[in-house]
């Protein structure tokens, strides 16, 4: 009996003792970022189920946070209604080609969910994403439902004022930008409650984009390997513009 009590993920996988993170229910995509991974039920975002992002606007890291994830499937990234139209250039630059992109515009909230519901049961995404401002608890419990008929991770993009709402997401997660890169509190898992704040290092860095950085940069000599590098370095900051939520405002 001793034996079971301590692991009770025995009697059901779905069971855990409260001061342990539970065993993710099924498959968990890496973050990218060990810190974070390792905070989270089964190493990872969890695959088949509602993850909510609430941030404090659109583009304070949470699409870089992302990247890792999403390049790391085949198949397409379906992004739903997002606040400005992706940045192709930095998108790849991150793993995350122009064929691999599905943009879908809905005018009315019920249009972007339905949108989403069809997508994720259809199975043909690797991952989907949603902006919303306002959503009903009904509608989240839809999408919840729906993720668990496919096998797609699905990222709610919120406000942060929604942080006291109730939700059926599996994982919730407050995003704000630090010196780092984001600063991540961990609102909602299956295991013991997250204390205080964990910040992770961005890639690529949002410094490349900062005016400041580059009026304290001296000036040096163009060189044909500095012009190349210059070159790249466009590309990254092109991807981390507007957070590089990888977003371009219209």
């Amino acid at each position: 009996m001793a034996t079971v009590l301590s692991a009770p993920e025995k009697i059901h996988p779905s069971l855990w003792r409260g001061a342990q993170l539970a065993r993710a229910r099924g498959t968990v995509v890496d973050t990218g970022y060990p810190s974070l991974s390792e905070q989270l039920p089964g190493g990872g975002w969890p695959v088949s189920a509602l993850i909510e992002l609430l941030t404090q606007q659109p583009g304070v890291g949470e699409m870089r946070m992302l990247a890792p994830a999403l390049a790391a499937g085949k198949a397409p990234v379906a992004m739903i209604q997002p606040p400005a139209d992706p940045v192709i250039a930095g998108l790849s630059y991150v793993g995350i080609p122009a064929d691999r992109l599905l943009l879908l515009r809905a005018k009315t909230m019920s249009d972007q969910l339905w949108a989403a519901e069809q997508v994720l049961r259809a199975g043909t995404c690797s991952a989907v994403l949603l902006w919303h401002q306002h959503v009903h608890a009904d509608w989240l419990r839809r999408l919840h439902l729906s993720a668990r008929t496919g096998n797609a991770l699905l990222f709610m993009v919120r406000p942060l004022t929604c942080a006291q709402d109730a939700s059926p997401a599996e994982l919730r997660i407050a995003v704000r930008p630090d010196e780092s890169g984001a600063a991540i509190r961990i609102i909602k898992r299956k295991g013991p409650t997250f204390e205080g704040e964990l910040s992770i290092e961005l890639w690529p860095s949002a410094a490349l984009g900062s005016q400041r950085s580059k009026a304290r940069r001296p000036a040096r000599p163009a060189t044909p390997q500095r012009e190349a590098a210059v070159g790249r370095a466009a590309v990254i900051a092109n991807a981390v513009a507007v957070d590089a939520v990888h977003l371009r405002s219209d």
